[in-house]
Order: structure tokens, then sequence, then C-alpha cells
């Protein structure tokens, strides 16, 4: 059996489908599962155990460039990319206008099947055009986590049954020897309401430095770099370590040789659940339900905190304790 996965964006969805590979494998050993997603994903992507081919498309940047011809050199090369295989299902796991044609093109046994997603689920962006789209789609129960809306639509489309928690299958490279007790900070995201005040960073890295732990404080942005620096100054230049900007799969390296996690409800905090390193997800809005870590998913190590506003440090450093705990850390 062939699959190809269409899933192009963003980040933090991206790593939510990830189980699907599992899933499918463990239902169908020797199955093939390709992927078309966005190439700065690809990296990352690269890093899954079962994963086939990584066919990288780049459709934000030619949206944005449709009328050159490097652009239309690099689409014709996509498509014949694509088109080289026959697929016996295609699953658009992201149920857009933009997924559901990519879809479209790709290439189909006789009999093979296009699947798609019937109907909006809560939180998640979903277009009409998606359904009309596929050759079959599938409706989802609409208060359902991201992680089970990818499984469930695969699940169906195939004929399988779910077993277990998610299984992610996401490998670190050169990692085995962890960092002598560091504690990542995901302090950055892309919407400015979903961070957490710099003075509860602060004080939260000061509590973990007492306990014997490093602080290490990642950077995508410039805006990300200069609060990084913030952190590092008022918690200790000497206690800290900032990490340089890097590709995904880096940074899925990076992160596999420490030992956990706390950060805002961002890409690379999805990452760190990816790689089932103890964490605390932080939320300032009432969403963790759909996509945070949850103790059915048998994330025990893994928590949420917050809800309606910005969780309380204390609320915080409790909840560091009991994933800690759990994990076997010494705190």
């Amino acid at each position: 059996m062939r699959v190809l996965i269409v899933k192009l964006s963003s980040l933090g969805d991206v790593v939510h489908s990830m189980p699907v590979v599992h899933d499918i494998r463990a239902s169908f050993p020797d199955a093939r599962v390709d992927w078309v997603v966005e190439p700065g994903f690809a990296p990352m992507l690269r890093r899954l155990t079962g994963i086939g081919e990584v066919i990288e498309c780049s459709l934000r940047r030619w949206r944005g460039e449709w009328w050159s011809y490097q652009t239309r050199v690099e689409w014709k090369a996509f498509v014949t990319q694509l088109r080289r295989e026959h697929y016996d299902a295609v699953l658009d796991l992201q149920g857009l206008t933009k997924s559901a044609l990519i879809a479209r093109l790709a290439r189909c046994t006789p009999g093979g099947v296009r699947f798609g997603l019937a109907n909006r689920t809560d939180g998640a962006g979903w277009e009409p055009p998606a359904r009309w789209l596929a050759d079959k789609a599938i409706r989802i129960p609409p208060r359902t986590h991201a992680l089970d809306r990818s499984r469930e639509l695969a699940a169906q489309a195939l004929g399988y049954g779910l077993q277990g928690p998610p299984v992610f299958g996401l490998r670190a490279i050169g990692s085995s020897a962890a960092a002598a007790r560091s504690v990542v900070f995901v302090h950055g995201s892309s919407r400015d309401d979903k961070l957490w005040p710099e003075a509860n960073w602060i004080a939260l890295g000061k509590r973990l430095v007492a306990d014997g732990w490093r602080i290490v404080l990642p950077q995508g942005s410039d805006e990300e770099q200069a609060r990084a620096r913030r952190l590092a100054h008022a918690i200790g230049d000497a206690y800290c370590e900032l990490w340089p900007r890097m590709n995904l799969g880096l940074l899925v390296d990076r992160l596999g040789a420490t030992q956990g996690v706390i950060g805002v409800d961002s890409g690379p905090s999805h990452i760190a659940v990816a790689l089932d390193l103890p964490h605390v997800q932080l939320y300032n809005f009432p969403t963790a339900w759909r996509t945070g870590p949850q103790a059915a998913h048998g994330h025990r190590h893994q928590v949420s905190v917050g809800g309606d506003s910005p969780p309380l440090l204390d609320d915080v450093w409790s909840a560091w304790h009991q994933v800690a705990a759990v994990s076997g850390l010494v705190t």
C-alpha cells in the first residue's frame, strides 16, 4: 500500500498529524507513507520513524511570486515529483482548499481514493471546497483534539481501528548524551496574546537555577532574540544558554538532548510533546483541550496549565515539580 499525506503547515498542525504515520504502519507494516509539506517543516519530518518520501511544496512563497520564471520552474518540478508515484490513498489532513487541490494533483492507483474532511472541528481551519474536492469526505466530531482529528480521519479512511495513545515516532539525532540538567524555555510565539510575562519567566528561571538547573533559551526571530537576551541577563548569563536560529531538524536534535521544556502554546512546545520530553505547556486561553497534552494521550509527564488568563507562576512551578517527579528527575 502507498499512502500520501497532505499536511502543508503550520508547525503545530504538522506535529499533531505525526502519529498517523505510526498508526498506518502498525496496521499495514509494508505500507509506504509519503508526505507533502512546506519546506521549512521537511527537516523535522525526515526524522520521523516510518516516513517515506518527504515532498516539499513551497506554496506560500509561490503564491507571492506566481509571475516569476523561477516559480514556474519550481512548480513544474514539484508536480513532476508529486505525480511520480500512484497512491492507493491520499489523505488531506488539512482541510483547506489549497491542500485539497494538492491532493487532487496526486495520482491514484485504479480504485485509489482521495480522502478529506467533511466538516470543521472546533478551533481548526477548514474550507468547504475541501469537502467537494475530495473523492470521499469523512465527518469528525466537532469537539475533537487536533491529534485525534488526524488519527480518526486516517483510521476511517483506511479501515483500521485506533489502539492506544498516539505514537509520534519523532527521533532526535545525536542526542543520546543529554545536556546536564537543562530546561528549555519556549518563550516565543507568533501571537503576542499567547506570551507569558517576562517577569514570570525570570522568577521561574531563578527558582530553577537555585535547584541546580541550567536554562536554555531558543529564538527564531529578532524579537525572540532580544527577549532571550533580556531573560538571560535577568536570570544570570552564567546559568543560561542562548541557542542560535536553526532549522527544525536541528531544533529537534537540540531539544532531544535536554531534560525538559516549559513553554507557551507554540510549535516548539508541541515538538517537545512529540519527543516525549517532560513538559509544562502554558495557555492564556481555554484551548488546551484541543491542542495541549492530555492524560488520555498517555502524557502524565506532560501537562497543560492555565485557561482564561495567563497561568500563575506558582501554578507553573507546581506543574514542573509534578512532571519532574513522574519523570524521575531530581529537583
